[in-house]
């Protein structure tokens, strides 16, 4: 759930044109709500505040989280592969 608030967040930010410091936009003006996927998108440097309550996409902070989750997501499947086949092997 929070994943997809996060897509519509950073969609909003990109629809907005909010994609520099020189754009910043404040949340407010987007349409965006300062809730939890706001401040986990912040926190992990995607939102950055320019001031006065601005921030933009930053485009690469995005695309590097997004790369790091796929990586985790495919760590994971292959870890409960591993462990569904260790009942076969030992048959």
């Amino acid at each position: 759930m929070i994943l997809l608030k996060e897509k519509h967040i950073v969609a909003a930010f990109r629809q907005a044109g909010a994609l520099s410091p020189a754009a910043a936009m404040t949340p407010a003006a987007i349409g965006v709500a300062e809730r939890l996927a706001f401040l986990k998108l912040k926190r992990r440097a995607v939102l950055k505040e320019t001031g006065s309550g601005r921030f933009y996409l930053d485009e690469a902070s995005w695309e590097a989280l997004r790369r790091m989750r796929r990586r985790i997501a495919l760590l994971l499947g292959l870890l409960v592969l591993a462990l569904a086949l260790v009942p076969l092997l030992r048959g």
